[in-house]
């Protein structure tokens, strides 16, 4: 891999030495490399985790899924909770702040041997999550938390399914629930847990704290996994040196860029990854992408769905404004094939693009919480499932 393709940050990594990192051992799941694909709503569909795998391996984890609707088997719900008949392991996130409904669903999951991995969100900072008490708040709550995680570890007991959870660092500086939720998930029995090292005020700014990886990596017996600022497959080797983590997380960084997958599996089997496609080979990933999506959800959606897949797809480079106005008007994938075609097919990918972040770049927030919350920190009451809905 040519310098040009390396940041300066990452320019020193050399890839990994033979024996350097282990898989990552969910119960009786083996990782490796040790990366997984993080759940976005909207984004890891069935589609983009088979366009990831192609690249390489790992564990890729679906959208989010919420309990109540798939215990009461609503069509929307059950679609969404869909794998591919060639998809191995099929890893699932679940969303539920009432333990009876998050055992229900892991219950169903299992019983119908859906999955082979079930991952908790107990991170979403969305305004309207937080503000009913769930989400990135949810952890505020620890006896609440502790009843949920206990629910969905022992309905995926018998058939052995590890669970795994993730969180945030907490709601702010002044309010932080990482140890709590780490100590609580080792406690009742996950296999492994995640820390995406912002806060909720955070959202996507700033840097990720990896010292606070590292921290809590030192604090549980347990596999930590490691969540933010994965741009470059170096950056992957950088965190777990650092911090000590079991592995990383990537989620934002693949948006637009499946392959990073590739160089991430080059980096942890001793090699250096390949020079970023051009935009004639971006172009012919997009199309791939596209066709996958339509083969899954018709071609009218699907074109639709990726009108934002095309401008993470061309960010940065060289006049890819106009391409990307004619992207967002597509309605066919002859359409889409037209437009791919007209791109420069030989310009290569911009040096300047591999840190640029992708999706969620909206800044700071002053997080909403319901009100007595901080009072009633032990209060165990469920909270209401319509009204603590998916967040993205």
């Amino acid at each position: 891999m040519d310098d040009c393709y390396k940041s300066d940050l990452n320019k020193d990594v050399p890839p990994a030495s033979e024996g350097e990192f282990q898989p990552l051992q969910l119960g009786n799941l083996e990782v490796w490399p040790p990366v997984v694909l993080a759940p976005m709503a909207g984004v890891t569909n069935y589609p983009f985790r088979s366009l990831c795998r192609h690249y390489g391996a790992g564990l890729y984890v679906s959208e989010m899924i919420t309990a109540r609707p798939l215990v009461e088997g609503r069509e929307k719900t059950l679609r969404l909770a869909d794998f591919g008949a060639d998809e191995s392991p099929r890893s699932l996130q679940l969303y539920g702040v009432d333990p009876h409904y998050v055992g229900k669903a892991v219950e169903r999951l299992v019983g119908e041997g859906k999955v082979d991995h079930i991952d908790m969100n107990f991170g979403c900072p969305v305004r309207k999550v937080t503000r009913k008490g769930g989400g990135s708040a949810l952890p505020l709550r620890t006896t609440l938390l502790r009843n949920i995680i206990r629910s969905a570890v022992r309905a995926a007991e018998p058939a052995k399914v590890p669970v795994t959870i993730k969180f945030r660092l907490g709601i702010n500086d002044e309010l932080f629930t990482w140890k709590d939720a780490g100590t609580i998930g080792e406690d009742e029995g996950c296999a492994a847990v995640g820390l995406h090292a912002r806060t909720a005020a955070q959202l996507y700014d700033g840097e990720a704290r990896w010292e606070k990886i590292g921290e809590l990596k030192q604090l549980l017996k347990i596999p930590v996994l490691g969540n933010g600022d994965i741009w470059e497959a170096a950056d992957a080797l950088r965190m777990m040196r650092q911090t000590g983590c079991d592995g990383v997380i990537v989620g934002r960084g693949c948006l637009g860029r499946p392959w990073l997958f590739r160089d991430l599996a080059a980096v942890f089997q001793g090699k250096e990854p390949q020079n970023p496609p051009s935009l004639g080979e971006v172009g012919e990933v997009m199309v791939e992408h596209a066709s996958l999506l339509a083969d899954w959800i018709g071609e009218g959606p699907a074109l639709r769905a990726f009108r934002r897949h095309a401008t993470w797809y061309t960010k940065g480079f060289r006049g890819s404004a106009k391409a990307r106005a004619r992207f967002m008007k597509v309605s066919s994938m002859e359409e889409l094939k037209e437009v791919v075609a007209s791109l420069q097919q030989d310009q290569p990918f911009p040096p300047e693009a591999m840190r640029v972040p992708r999706g969620k770049t909206s800044g700071t927030q002053t997080v909403s919480l319901p009100e007595g919350i901080l009072e009633n920190r032990l209060d165990s009451t469920p909270l209401r499932e319509e009204d603590v809905v998916d967040g993205g």
